[in-house]
């Protein structure tokens, strides 16, 4: 195995695939030509060297696009990073709508194991959720759920509270999207039965919240305000016995993945993100899409500096500028706040390799594929429209495997070069980008996506990918649920009262 990566044609420089030594000569092609490079430093391992001088100020040019300029003059063989690379982006920009052809395919259907649901939806968990409408009632809930599982019987797999802490003291946006997310959940399909469990003074009590969550099947959703309870935690376990009964009704059978809705996530990201688990999830989104399946890709501000790829692939100018203001939304959120729009990298990506927010935007854009854009979604906005769609969330992990969740995914592929345990209410996958990590974290890792700079390549490993999706779609658990982990979090922008 070669220890460097060149990506594009055009790029001047390569990404080392392991640490490569002072001294050592590479022979690269720059140009139509194969030319000797000698590093004049250690490269680390997944960081970029670059094959050619480029002047002070000069372009620095990754995946084909530039990911910044230099700050300085950088002779071949130097080390590019964070020392001698800055971003080259502005704040508001101008877009030109410069559709791109793409061939739409269709692939041969997939049936997984799943559970058909009477309202249309499928599930591809059949579990229990208690959800408190404010963060009052947070132990309370987990207390319940720890209860409840005791009565768990038939296909129920199991009972889960999910915490969190709003729902009271909120103003405007805020209060609205704990709602709109609290109502997604209520109504996600993963969930065979729920209990809404209120307190009952909070701003987001049953009765305000029973209008976002609209028509619902009385059989699957029950109410429980606690204040009105004598005992709370005993009348809470007996509601959830009925609906252990109905849920246990339920049987898993074959199911299209056309029904099938994956979010697309990355974090702890490093420099082979870009090279190997993200274009190996883009590959999956284009061929579950080829089946008439539905991704999503969300994280905005991980889009920025790679937008124009995404806008260029709408389906029609109206979804162009749906995902012009996706953008320059959240850049205006950033503003409104002081904050930089572009010094997104966090300390874990710079040391894994990334040194700018478009050398980061251009490696998660890969998640994305090739497939047109179908539709774009506002946050807490549940998904309509097959094929690819952007949704509207920020790059914190747990807020954006949330959103995603919200807006009707069974699963999350989460990628990482430096590993995380966290889930989501949904099964959450995390792929590596590299074998040590998968080797070192192999009870958060479910894939490894390191494999693609080793002994194996794309088409094979997309197959790989496919496949386990659809073992996981059809009851096999991933590594954070059989370590019992189920987290939520909530996109918090302004006041609290």
């Amino acid at each position: 195995m070669q220890n460097f990566l060149k990506i594009n044609d055009n790029d001047n420089v390569v990404v080392a695939l392991n640490a490569i030594p002072q001294g050592e000569t590479i022979q690269v092609e720059v140009q139509g030509e194969v030319k000797s490079v000698t590093a004049l430093e250690e490269i680390p391992a997944g960081h970029k060297m670059a094959v050619c001088d480029i002047p002070e100020g000069g372009e620095v040019i990754k995946y084909g696009y530039r990911i910044g300029n230099t700050k300085e003059a950088v002779k071949c063989g130097g080390w590019i990073h964070t020392h001698n690379v800055k971003t080259a982006l502005g704040d508001l920009l101008e877009y030109t709508y410069e559709p791109v052809t793409v061939e739409e395919k269709t692939t041969e259907d997939v049936t997984f194991m799943g559970f058909q649901r009477p309202d249309g939806k499928v599930g591809v968990r059949n579990e229990i959720w208690v959800i408190p409408t404010v963060g009052c009632v947070n132990n309370v809930a987990t207390a319940i759920a720890r209860q409840a599982n005791a009565f768990v019987k038939g296909t129920v797999e199991e009972v889960i509270a999910f915490p969190h802490p709003y729902g009271c003291s909120q103003m405007g946006d805020d209060q609205e999207h704990t709602r709109k997310i609290l109502a997604d959940l209520i109504n996600h399909p993963n969930a065979g039965g729920v209990l809404v469990l209120g307190l009952g003074c909070e701003n987001s009590n049953i009765d305000v919240l029973k209008p976002y969550i609209g028509d619902y099947d009385e059989n699957r959703v029950k109410f429980l305000v606690s204040q009105e309870s004598d005992d709370e935690i005993g009348d809470a376990v007996e509601i959830i016995k009925g609906l252990i009964e109905y849920a246990s009704g339920f049987e898993r059978e074959p199911i299209s993945v056309s029904k099938l809705v994956v979010g697309m996530k990355c974090g702890g990201s490093d420099g082979l993100s870009g090279i190997t688990a993200n274009p190996l999830v883009g590959r999956f989104s284009d061929l579950l899409i080829s089946k008439g399946g539905t991704t999503i890709l969300t994280e905005v501000p991980e889009m920025f500096g790679a937008e124009t790829i995404l806008m260029n692939r709408c389906a029609n100018e109206e979804l162009f500028h749906q995902t012009v203001d996706l953008i320059n939304d959240f850049k205006n959120y950033f503003k409104s706040h002081n904050q930089t729009i572009y010094e997104n990298p966090s300390p874990g990506n710079k040391k894994g390799g990334i040194s700018t927010l478009e050398d980061k935007s251009l490696g998660c854009t890969q998640k994305s594929g090739s497939a047109l854009v179908k539709g774009v979604l506002q946050y807490g906005e549940t998904v309509k429209t097959p094929g690819l769609n952007l949704l509207s969330a920020p790059g914190n992990d747990l807020v954006a495997a949330t959103a995603l969740a919200a807006a009707g995914a069974h699963i999350v592929l989460f990628t990482t070069g430096r590993g995380t345990p966290f889930a989501s209410p949904v099964p959450t996958m995390k792929i590596a980008t590299n074998s040590r990590l998968a080797g070192k974290k192999s009870n958060w890792i479910d894939f490894n996506a390191g494999v693609l700079v080793e002994d194996s390549n794309m088409a094979a490993e997309t197959e790989n990918l496919f496949r386990y999706v659809v073992e996981v779609a059809s009851g096999k658990k991933v590594c954070s649920e059989a370590a019992g982990f189920h987290d939520m979090a909530i996109f918090k922008q302004g006041v609290t009262l």
